[in-house]
């Protein structure tokens, strides 16, 4: 399929939920078709231009992620192949290799972000004082400077067309209760530090990411939704990183500053991307997954 999918139709499941880039179908009490569209979103609000791939790269970006980090938390993956839910031809034509059966979890009621390089609305906050998400950073620091350690930083978890918040440690704790907010902080942090160190043997530095996670019918920590794909992630090119400036990414940070030029309000609607900026968005997105994975894309 390379028409962008921005929309899917089953009709033979219940669609449960609509997120910026996924479509969401429930399955039964325990699981659910998670299907990752072509849909991009930018300052919160998403796109009327889809991106060629991009749901399919997610997914399996995602996928390749969920098995390399199995050991340090559970994940939302059951194993259960989608065709085998949506027996439909039509219906199993928009899964393609973009959908995934994962589990039923009991979302938390925050995005679990966390920061390794000083970049981004951290870079600006410091500049004005000194701090990340309220946390002291040591003085004279650079953009784009390595941080001694990575930060954990949560924000609240808008709605579709509303914007995150940050919030700080204290807030987190009441949201989750301490115990919660401890254990999500140390298994962020840990997934963050190997998918980082991992990342760095294949050209590409990490510069900070959000993990959702939620909780099984036993209270058992997961990570679920996605994890570590240019979509939730900052990933640099590490041949280009230079302290001191912000260096060019594999994210969505390009269609960023295309917004940002463009005049645009961040406010929806959105403006329609340039067909050359779609194309470079998604060759950007191709590339990160190819050095990331070390193989090539499963289109169909």
């Amino acid at each position: 399929m390379t028409t962008p999918l921005l929309q899917t139709h089953l009709a033979s499941l219940k669609r449960i939920h609509q997120g910026k880039v996924r479509d969401i179908y429930e399955i039964d009490a325990h699981t659910m078709l998670l299907v990752s569209t072509d849909r991009l979103s930018a300052f919160d609000v998403i796109l009327p231009t889809g991106i060629a791939h991009k749901g399919a790269m997610l997914t399996q970006m995602a996928n390749f992620w969920f098995e390399k980090l199995q050991h340090i938390v559970p994940n939302h993956l059951t194993g259960i192949a989608p065709n085998s839910v949506v027996t439909d031809p039509t219906e199993q034509a928009q899964l393609g290799s973009r959908a995934v059966v994962v589990k039923k979890l009991k979302a938390l009621p925050i995005e679990a972000i966390v920061r390794g390089y000083l970049v981004g609305s951290g870079w600006k906050e410091y500049q004005a004082r000194g701090t990340v998400c309220g946390i002291p950073l040591a003085a004279g620091l650079q953009e784009a400077a390595q941080l001694a350690e990575p930060i954990f930083t949560p924000s609240s978890k808008a709605a579709v067309g509303e914007h995150d918040e940050n919030i700080s440690l204290a807030q987190c704790a009441d949201l989750l209760g301490a115990d919660m907010g401890a254990q999500v902080a140390k298994v962020a942090i840990a997934l963050y530090k190997e998918a980082a160190a991992y990342a760095l043997t294949r050209g590409i530095i990490i510069a900070d990411t959000k993990f959702e996670f939620g909780l099984d019918e036993q209270g058992v920590l997961h990570v679920m939704d996605e994890v570590l794909t240019p979509d939730s992630s900052r990933f640099w090119p590490a041949d280009s990183y230079v302290v001191g400036k912000n260096p060019p990414s594999y994210d969505k940070q390009y269609v960023r500053d295309w917004l940002e030029a463009s005049g645009w309000n961040k406010t929806a609607p959105a403006p329609a991307l340039p067909a050359d900026v779609a194309k470079k968005t998604s060759e950007k997105y191709m590339e990160a997954f190819e050095r990331l994975t070390g193989h090539a894309l499963k289109i169909d």
